[in-house]
């Protein structure tokens, strides 16, 4: 029998990431070291208290029965504590808090919940991949939102064309950005609510990395914004904040009918989270935050060794505002590829070509601070004896 896939999935976007892994292991098959700085996923382990509090709560039979299908109430009043002790931000628990299996669920079902077959989905260019698939399995239409240098990595929504906006129904951002790592002023959220209350457009922030920013500043939560619950929501994941990428939970926050609506989307998906999970992720927003702290110190540090490094050899960069990521020049006379190419054959370093996030990404390399502050130092090195940089 013959196997016909829908057209749906005929239309879901190449994984670039799936490209570049299969590079990398052809060239760990050979034998050889290699630093490993193009993916985001975080290589230190998830706090002790944590852990312990899923092993105690597996024990539990509470937690050995289905969960409430919208999530168990502890951890939708931990998310509103969380909000409220780091933003000062006031949310219903119930009515305001949505559980997510990871916020790439969410950001997925998003598109599903508001979008028909050849609406409009505003999306940063660069940005996250996986914008373009919830877009994808509407069968909607992205329109590049350009996020350049000359107007630090934000928007600019003047350039929009008016026939797309009058098809746009929602517009995801992100900040702290991904590959970005700058952050975004409070004023440019204000623009924004302005910008989606005049275009009746819903705005999907993505807060993945919302906790981890630099130099002793504190990223902006769309929520912080007045009139921000009336045009849209927020996305916030665990994965980076308390390493615990493979635990897969994550909230969506902010207006009261996008709530409803992924709530009744989820409803046919799943039955919420392992109730034992939801748990021990209730214990990391409501317990201290130290943990917290301690990690981002440790970005920071590696952040900074990692542009000290390269600044030695005469790679010039602008340094990581926030995330653990950096977004990093091309040298001129290279494609985005090429140079990545270039990296992993020769120095056996891998970083992500700018490219794979969009058109704009075009001309950088994106490279994880997933590596302690020795295997930085390392892969500069090697980079440095190519010969590509010319030192001051």
């Amino acid at each position: 029998m013959r196997i016909q896939p829908s057209d749906m999935i005929d239309r879901l976007p190449t994984q670039f990431f799936a490209t570049l892994v299969a590079k990398v292991n052809k060239v760990i098959a050979a034998g050889h070291d290699v630093i490993n700085l193009g993916q985001g996923n975080p290589d230190l382990p998830t706090p002790a208290h944590i852990v312990e509090e899923l092993q105690a709560a597996a024990a539990l039979p509470l937690h050995h029965k289905y969960p409430p299908f919208s999530g168990r109430v502890e951890l939708k009043q931990a998310v509103a504590h969380w909000y409220k002790q780091e933003f000062d931000v006031d949310l219903d628990p119930e009515e305001e808090v949505a559980i997510l299996f990871g916020s790439k669920t969410g950001l997925v079902e998003i598109c599903q919940v508001l979008m028909n077959k050849g609406d409009v989905a505003l999306v940063p260019d660069p940005g996250y991949p996986d914008y373009w698939s919830g877009v994808a399995v509407v069968d909607g239409r992205m329109v590049m939102m350009p996020l350049r240098a000359e107007n630090q990595f934000l928007p600019d929504y003047g350039q929009i064309a008016q026939d797309d906006l009058d098809r746009a129904k929602l517009m995801f951002l992100n900040y702290p950005n991904n590959p970005t790592a700058v952050n975004a002023p409070f004023e440019f959220y204000e623009e924004t609510i302005r910008f989606a209350r005049k275009n009746e457009i819903v705005v999907c922030h993505d807060f993945a990395y919302g906790a981890i920013s630099y130099d002793g500043k504190k990223p902006v939560s769309f929520m912080q914004v007045p009139g921000a619950k009336e045009v849209g929501v927020e996305f916030y994941t665990l994965s980076k904040t308390y390493n615990m990428a493979g635990w897969r939970v994550g909230a969506m926050v902010g207006n009261r009918e996008l709530v409803r609506l992924i709530n009744l989307i989820q409803d046919h998906y799943f039955v919420s989270l392992f109730g034992a999970v939801q748990m021990a992720a209730a214990k990391a927003m409501t317990e201290s935050q130290q943990c917290v702290r301690d990690l981002v110190a440790v970005y920071e540090d590696r952040r900074n060794a990692l542009f000290t490094n390269m600044h030695r050899i005469g790679w010039q960069a602008q340094p990581s505002q926030g995330s653990f990521f950096a977004w990093l020049p091309v040298p001129s006379g290279f494609t985005s590829v090429e140079f990545s190419d270039l990296l992993l054959e020769k120095a056996h370093v891998v970083v992500a070509p700018g490219d794979g996030f969009g058109p704009t990404g075009e001309g950088y390399v994106r490279a994880a601070l997933l590596s302690d502050e020795q295997r930085l130092a390392e892969a500069v090195r090697r980079i440095e004896q190519l010969g590509i940089f010319t030192k001051a």
